[in-house]
């Protein structure tokens, strides 16, 4: 399996503050049969700032370290990019590190709104040559309250990736049906752990997709696996007709 969102850098952000720390999660994911992560450390979330060049070169001293520890996990540079209204001019800048180097490009909302200027921003960022991607909508506030905001980005051209713990409950029974009612109406297209430890968040991306295979059949877990190898490589996802999020009626009274 490949895990595009991962924070295993050591000492950058939230995640491990030591290189033994991420030696221990890279042992945890391969247990978990990952087999490749793309390491996104936080950036200019007001508390972070991590360039594309230091992570590079953290990326490379990681994967040093794995190779003298005998562990064949492969860790990809990445980012986890908190929205901002410089952002295009930040990626020609070459500030902003793609997935990979690709055209994909993760955006993190705050956990309580969506900023008035998404729109327009996405829509900028798609024409200069990336795709937006959407780290856990399903933990947004607002997009809770109103998913037709995040169904009218998707059909806009953005991607979104859910968190595999939000899936199986680890955030709430509240943020875990959002979830699946995010993968239901096809408002997502990649599955990924947010890992930050092996405690408190850890990877669950197997428990994840044993989930959507009960809940959706295998067919769509292969379908996210393939998106994640089509990301690192470069090449276009996949995904059916995004639909709206229909809100249930109770007692005559509409509701979420």
């Amino acid at each position: 399996m490949i895990d595009i969102h991962c924070h295993i850098l050591p000492g950058v952000d939230d995640g491990p503050q030591m290189i033994m720390n991420s030696i221990v999660m890279a042992q945890a994911a391969l247990d978990e049969g990952i087999c490749t992560i793309i390491a996104t450390p936080h950036h200019l979330n007001g508390k972070y700032t991590n360039t594309k060049l230091d992570i590079v070169k953290n990326v490379e001293l990681l994967n040093q370290a794995l190779l003298e520890e005998s562990i064949p996990l492969t860790i990809i540079p990445g980012q986890e990019t908190r929205i901002n209204g410089d952002l295009v001019e930040r990626l020609q800048q070459d500030e902003i590190l793609p997935l990979n180097d690709s055209k994909y490009v993760f955006v993190e909302f705050p956990s309580n709104h969506v900023p008035h200027y998404t729109s327009q921003l996405f829509f900028d960022i798609q024409v200069a040559g990336y795709t937006p991607v959407v780290v856990h909508p399903e933990r947004n506030s607002t997009l809770i309250q109103d998913p037709d905001k995040l169904y009218r980005l998707v059909k806009n051209g953005a991607l979104t990736q859910v968190t595999a713990s939000s899936l199986i409950g680890k955030f709430g029974k509240k943020i875990q049906k959002f979830s699946t009612e995010i993968v239901e109406a096809n408002l997502t297209h990649f599955i990924a752990s947010d890992a930050h430890n092996t405690t408190s968040r850890g990877f669950y991306l197997r428990d994840a997709y044993d989930y959507i295979k009960r809940e959706f059949g295998n067919g769509l877990v292969f379908q996210f696996m393939e998106n994640a190898e089509s990301l690192l490589d470069g090449r276009a996802v996949v995904g059916d007709q995004p639909n709206r999020i229909k809100k249930k009626k109770l007692f005559g009274f509409l509701k979420r």
